[in-house]
């Protein structure tokens, strides 16, 4: 099949000729270089520089969402709401690394299937915003759009956009890529070691609920053991990197045309994926994206409808390919049940097979008396819980969740055994956009997860 569509790809001569065809429609949520010649300088420069990722790497990673899609695999992707350049340590990246590492193998072993790892990682640096411009005590600066764009600081030099941010982001991301493969390359990701990591925090009386489900997999690593399996081979596991394809004067010098099959490449990551803010069918962002080899993402929020969506299957993925286009849903606690399962029918009638991906966390965003972003850990399980029960409705395949998460003790989201409420908010609060699950949070979300996957 992808043989078939690469020809059928190749064969249309608009494919790379097109690449720049986006600059003559409308590109939402771009920012406004004061100097458009130092951006378009840096925009060369990036055209010069390593590719981030490879071909052969996308290719791989396509075809395991293909698989996911068919139902025999399940992607977890998860990171940062918005990374910072400052946060780009050895220790934050660790920390991310691990989480989504603990959360795999719960979801393995709930799933009974491989579970693709997938980090919102070396590159999620731009964020769009709801309006251009931030207001605070009658002074008015242009809206942070991270740290690739801006500086979060409220200055008129830290908020004013600086092109030679891009290139800050470029090397950023190198080195993110470089910490994450030595990770999951060089013993980190040990399936017993991680494993080890998640049995303390089911041993917590705070969430004996899961010790059952840590208890049976560690039955099943013994019995591995005591059968020989070849641990040497589980101490190395894939590991992609995503983030949503915004600025396009990052994304577009990225572009590298493959010198085996001659198709256009976004190296920026493996996977990347549009914003409801940027999904116009008519837009710069689907058109661009349409033209790449990468697998697209599409978030899809409560009001998309039939006709929208199966638009955007035929704007992306014309060829039908298996693993090429990923439905990232974002409905809300409330309105998950009813508004996914037409959505999940109208593919199901098209015979199309998208990969479909739970994002629980950015429909149910609130704002406390006290000024803070947040999300109730409730909610988040109520939306997991309603894409799960949406597909088994209608007899489809629930692919995967996509979830903002860190590494570190923050408190930014209430509630989970943890029990953080309101006044706790105040005593760890470090995301500069969106709130994101902590470490203990994300892993009772993996046992939940795992809970529901065990009932397919």
């Amino acid at each position: 099949m992808v043989e078939s569509t690469e020809q059928a790809i190749a064969a249309d001569p608009h494919v790379v000729a097109g690449l720049d065809h986006w600059r003559s429609l409308e590109a939402h949520q771009q920012p406004p270089w004061p100097d458009a010649q130092h951006a378009a300088s840096v925009s060369a420069e990036l055209a010069d520089v390593p590719p981030l990722v490879f071909a052969g790497e996308v290719d791989m990673l396509r075809e395991r969402l293909a698989h996911a899609a068919r139902g025999d695999a399940f992607l977890l992707q998860g990171g940062d709401c918005a990374e910072t350049f400052a946060g780009a340590t050895a220790e934050a990246i660790r920390n991310r690394v691990k989480t989504i590492l603990q959360m795999a193998v719960v979801l393995t072993y709930g799933a009974s299937m491989p579970v693709i790892k997938m980090g919102r990682m070396a590159g999620q640096f731009a964020k769009p915003r709801s309006s251009d411009y931030e207001t605070r005590e009658g002074v008015t600066l242009p809206a942070y759009r991270g740290d690739i764009v801006n500086g979060f600081d409220f200055t008129e030099g830290s908020r004013t956009p600086d092109p030679s941010r891009m290139l800050q982001g470029y090397h950023t991301a190198a080195s993110t890529l470089n910490l994450i493969r030595a990770f999951t390359q060089g013993g980190f990701a040990d399936l017993r070691m991680v494993h080890s990591w998640n049995r303390g925090f089911a041993e917590n009386p705070a969430n004996a609920r899961y010790e059952g489900l840590a208890k049976e997999i560690d039955r099943a690593i013994r019995f591995m053991e005591a059968a020989g399996a070849d641990f040497e081979e589980l101490k190395r596991v894939e590991f992609y990197a995503s983030h949503e394809g915004l600025l396009m004067d990052y994304e577009r010098p990225l572009t590298r045309i493959d010198s085996r099959t001659g198709l256009p490449y976004v190296t920026s990551g493996h996977f990347l994926w549009i914003g409801e803010r940027t999904r116009q069918l008519d837009g710069a962002h689907v058109d661009f994206f349409s033209r790449v080899r990468n697998p697209i993402g599409v978030k899809l929020g409560p009001s998309t409808d039939v006709a929208s969506m199966e638009a955007l299957i035929e704007k992306l993925d014309p060829h039908r390919e298996p693993g090429r286009l990923t439905f990232i849903t974002r409905m809300g606690a409330d309105k998950i049940r009813d508004a996914l399962p037409p959505l999940l029918q109208a593919t199901k009638d098209l015979e199309v097979q998208p990969l479909w991906v739970s994002d629980p966390m950015h429909g149910n965003g609130i704002t406390t008396q006290t000024g803070y972003k947040t999300r109730r850990f409730d909610d988040v399980v109520t939306e997991v819980t309603g894409f799960f029960e949406a597909h088994r409705s209608v007899g489809t395949h629930p692919g995967g969740i996509h979830v903002e998460l860190t590494g570190d003790d923050v408190t930014e989201c209430l509630g989970g055994s943890q029990r953080i409420d309101e006044l706790g908010l105040e005593t760890r609060y470090e995301s500069l956009c969106d709130p994101r699950l902590n470490h203990q949070q994300s892993l009772e979300l993996a046992f939940l997860v795992a809970e529901e996957l065990g009932r397919r």
